[in-house]
Parts: C-alpha cells; structure tokens; sequence
C-alpha cells in the first residue's frame, strides 16, 4: 500500500482517512438556523446562539459558527467604510 501511495504521490494518512457525515443534530439545527435567517438576516452568530438555546438546544457560539461557514450565512449589518467606494468621485474632485 505504501508504494501505491507513493506512486500517485499521496500520502497514506489520506488514502486512509474517512470524512465524517454531519449528525442529524447538525442538520436539524442547520434547517433552523437557515428558516430563522430567511426571516432574519440580521441575526449573527451570538444571536441565532441565544435564539437556539431559547428553544431549548444545547449549543454553544463555536458550533454555530461552524454550521453558519458550512452554510455560507453571513449577518447583514453596515459594514466599515473604508474611502474606496467611490473611487471616481474621488478623482473627479481633483481635477
């Protein structure tokens, strides 16, 4: 096996390794959370934690973190600005 590895230039401990599925805890409270954001963008990670343990699961800002990057959920709040929005009517001032 170590030579058929090295042959495909993959290193053992992948060809050995076995992801692990997402629990059905996960995923009920992945369908949650997403029903909750759809109503509720707004609601960040401390937020959609305090609303879960409200219902009454256990769950703590790191998981929910972790299944809001899985899920591509970002809260939608005024970003910074940072003077690069309008670049043309920076321009346009100078001339």
């Amino acid at each position: 096996m170590a030579r058929q590895c090295e042959l495909l230039d993959l290193w053992r401990s992948s060809y050995y390794y076995n992801s692990v599925a997402d629990d059905d805890y996960n995923l009920e409270l992945m369908g949650l959370m997403d029903e909750q954001y759809t109503k509720s963008p707004f609601y960040g990670v401390r937020r959609m934690t305090a609303w879960l343990r409200a219902r009454g699961y256990e769950v703590n800002p790191k998981r929910v973190r972790r299944l809001f990057r899985r899920m591509g959920l970002q809260a939608i709040y005024p970003r910074k600005k940072n003077g690069d929005t309008a670049p043309e009517l920076r321009l346009s001032n100078t001339v």
